[in-house]
């Protein structure tokens, strides 16, 4: 036991509140996931089996977890300069995205860099969100002591990030728009004059008004334009009386049988006709097979989480480091309430996985940096041998 102990404390640093909910969520994927990709084989058939997704989430896993071991032993300082140094790859990254135009299986791939030499394929918007996100907290902490306004503000802040924004929303709208929520809730966090944060939120919504009408007046009218994708779902989420699309159908009937206690580990019948199940949808697939009691759970822990972030933001006694952890922490915490949203029917349908459950892997491995970067912020408050609150005063 007290070797154990040695481990935790020489290795794990941080939060041990955090570092057991994210590995509790981590080890509980593996039951959905493995349950769900019985569609994966039925729809790509092949040698496929359910062993090789699950084999392959392990894998995704792994890598998660060996990114968020070594982000936790680095100093926040790297992160204030990383977000700097960052911002002009991500701006290259999502231009050679969006100019690619990339189809994969007959599917609009365009939100995919894809690298053919190793045959990769990763999302940029998910990497470039989380550099917006630091170099905001970035920006707010150096000008705590200043006075900001929209002015002063429009081109080391906001045009940044109306720049990035409006290079991933044309081909990833839902996302898009969660980064961008997000970042309104941190500049008001973080002191931007309230009428600035109204004044980005309704120049976000002119900008983006204009593209959509701009593209349903004169742009391409491929059907797989992701614009008509948008107006699709959004006209079927608002029209009550119009049939809703086949995956909520499939989505509100798993949850339906789930019932209270649901049908079982593994017992699900929706499994095999609702897309994305072991994604976009693997809340619903959580309920029929756990029941509400089991979704419950998991919205608990996903609270839990928030709890944490909460403390160590406001333990922290050094503003960018509570900016910081805010800034990429709240990000994973709106997906996650988004993706059981949808599930249920309080959204219309996007792409956004569960994180840490979902099977995935930039999206993945960025929560799991993301977890590294406030392991890190919460490595200089707590002592790992004690557990006791160390503060570290802002200098």
């Amino acid at each position: 036991m007290r070797k154990i102990d040695v481990f935790f404390n020489r290795y794990l640093k941080g939060d041990r509140y955090l570092w057991a909910f994210i590995s509790l969520l981590a080890i509980f994927s593996f039951l959905p996931v493995y349950s769900a990709s019985t569609n994966l084989v039925t729809t790509y058939g092949g040698t496929n089996t359910v062993f090789n997704y699950l084999l392959k989430h392990a894998l995704f896993l792994l890598v998660g977890f060996c990114i968020l071991f070594f982000t936790q032993f680095v100093d926040y300082k790297y992160f204030y300069s990383m977000s700097i140094l960052s911002m002009p790859v991500v701006f290259i990254l999502l231009v050679f995205t969006i100019s690619q135009g990339k189809e994969l299986d007959g599917v609009n791939a365009s939100r995919w860099l894809h690298i053919p030499i190793i045959n990769i394929s990763f999302q940029t918007s998910s990497i470039a969100g989380l550099v917006l996100f630091i170099y905001c907290a970035r920006y707010l902490a150096q000008k705590k002591k200043e006075r900001i306004n929209f002015i002063n503000s429009f081109f080391p802040l906001l045009f940044p990030i109306f720049f990035i924004i409006g290079l991933i929303f044309p081909a990833n709208g839902s996302t898009a728009v969660i980064v961008f929520i997000s970042v309104l809730i941190l500049l008001f966090i973080g002191g931007y004059p309230l009428t600035g944060v109204m004044g980005v939120l309704l120049m976000g919504i002119l900008f983006a008004g204009i593209y959509i009408y701009s593209v349903i007046k004169w742009g391409d009218k491929n059907p797989m334009n992701r614009v008509y994708t948008w107006k699709s779902r959004i006209e079927k989420f608002l029209d009550h009386e119009s049939e809703e699309s086949y995956q909520m159908k499939q989505s509100k009937t798993a949850i339906v049988l789930g019932n209270k206690f649901g049908r079982g580990p593994g017992k699900s019948v929706l499994k095999a006709f609702l897309p994305q199940s072991s994604s976009d949808f693997i809340y619903a697939i959580i309920i029929e097979e756990y029941g509400s009691v089991g979704g419950v759970i998991l919205l608990f822990i996903y609270l839990l989480i928030l709890l944490r972030i909460m403390v160590i933001a406001t333990k922290v006694q050094n503003y960018f480091c509570s900016l910081l952890v805010l800034s990429v922490g709240l990000p994973i915490i709106n997906q996650a309430l988004i993706n059981m949203g949808i599930a249920v029917g309080l959204f219309p349908v996007t792409g956004q996985t569960l994180p840490l459950i979902s099977a995935g892997g930039t999206s993945m491995w960025v929560t799991f940096f993301s977890f590294g970067i406030i392991l890190s912020v919460s490595r200089i408050i707590y002592d790992n041998s004690t557990n006791k609150i160390i503060i570290h005063h802002e200098q």
